[in-house]
C-alpha cells in the first residue's frame, strides 16, 4: 500500500481531493483525521502542512506527496518528481509599493525583502549579484511594506488581487510553480507498480479535461469536407445512417476551439450535433 502525503487544507487540498475522486479513488473525508485509507485502491492519505510534505516523503514517512513546486524547491529535500500535475499554478514574484519607481533588479540592492521562501530568494539574489537583507516571515507577507517592516516582498502570486489590495505591484517573476506528485527515492517494486497505476488514472482524467465527445449527422457527400475541419485525436468514427445519403460522425473536440469548429461544421451541412462530456480518456 502507498501512503500519500497531502496538504491538509487550502486550494491544493481541494484540487487534490477532486483529482483523486475523479480517478475513482474513494476516500472518507467526513471526519477530520490525520490518516485515511481508500476503500477501493491500495493507498492511504496522510494530511499534513504543505511545508512538511517534502521532508516526510524524503525520509520515507510517506511514499508519495502532492505539494506545490514552490515548497518542494524551497525545502530542497531528496525526492523524485514522479509527475507534474498541472493544477494549482502560481508564481513566486518580487513586489514593491505601487508608487515606487522601478528600474530593474538592481533596485533591490540594499533593500529589506520579506518572504516565506528565503532559500529560493537567496539563490535569485546571488545569481543576479544583488545584496539585500532577507526578512523571514511566516504568513501575511504582503503587509510587510505597509507597516514599515520591509521595502519589498517575495511571495506567491496567483491572480494578483492580494498585491493590489495591499498597494503593491509585481516587478519580477522568479519562478513558476504547479502541483507536483513527488516520490521517495527508495520505492519498492510493488509500490512502484501502484504508483504507475495511479499516474495512469491521473493521465486518463486529465486527458478528458476540456474535451467534448461530439456526434453529428452529415450528408455523405460532405464527409471529406467535414474531415478537413475536424482536428480529432485520430480518424473519427464514420457510420452510415438508415436514411440514404447520410452518415454519422463521432469525434473528440478541444473545448477551446469548440464553438469555432461547430460553426464551420454547421456551414458545411452537419445536423443533429450532439455534445457530451468525457469523464475519462485513455490515449
Amino acid at each position: 500500500m502507498l501512503r500519500i502525503a497531502v496538504q491538509s487544507k487550502g486550494r491544493l487540498f481541494e484540487d487534490t481531493m477532486t483529482l483523486l475522486a475523479e480517478a475513482d479513488i474513494k476516500l472518507s473525508t467526513s471526519k477530520r483525521t490525520l490518516l485515511t485509507q481508500s476503500s477501493n485502491f491500495p493507498v492511504e492519505v496522510l494530511f499534513l502542512r504543505d511545508d512538511d510534505i517534502p521532508q516526510c516523503v524524503a525520509s520515507g514517512v510517506a511514499d508519495l506527496g502532492i505539494v506545490g513546486e514552490n515548497e518542494f524547491v524551497e525545502r530542497a529535500e531528496e525526492a523524485d518528481i514522479a509527475y507534474r500535475l498541472g493544477f494549482s499554478k502560481c508564481r513566486l514574484s518580487l513586489a514593491i509599493p505601487k508608487e515606487t519607481e522601478y528600474n530593474g533588479p538592481e533596485w533591490f540592492n540594499g533593500k529589506k525583502i520579506a518572504t516565506s521562501y528565503p532559500g529560493i530568494l537567496q539563490s535569485y539574489l546571488e545569481k543576479n549579484q544583488i545584496k539585500a537583507d532577507i526578512h523571514v516571515i511566516t504568513g501575511s507577507v504582503e503587509i510587510a511594506p505597509g507597516i514599515g517592516l520591509a521595502d519589498a516582498i517575495f511571495d506567491i502570486v496567483s491572480s494578483g488581487s492580494t498585491l493590489i489590495s495591499n498597494n503593491l505591484k509585481e516587478v519580477e517573476v522568479v519562478m513558476k510553480s504547479e502541483a507536483l506528485l513527488i516520490a521517495n527515492k527508495q520505492l519498492s517494486e510493488e509500490k512502484q507498480e501502484i504508483l504507475n497505476e495511479l499516474i495512469f488514472r491521473i493521465q486518463a482524467v486529465q486527458a478528458a479535461e476540456e474535451k467534448k465527445y461530439v456526434l453529428m449527422n452529415v450528408p455523405t457527400d460532405k464527409i471529406d469536407a467535414i474531415l478537413e475541419v475536424l482536428p480529432g485525436i485520430k480518424s473519427p468514427t464514420i457510420m452510415p445512417l438508415a436514411t440514404e445519403g447520410w452518415s454519422s460522425i463521432h469525434t473528440v473536440l478541444d473545448q477551446k476551439r469548440f464553438w469555432d469548429i461547430i460553426g464551420k461544421l454547421k456551414a458545411i451541412g452537419a445536423q443533429g450535433i450532439l455534445v457530451l462530456p468525457i469523464e475519462k480518456m485513455i490515449i
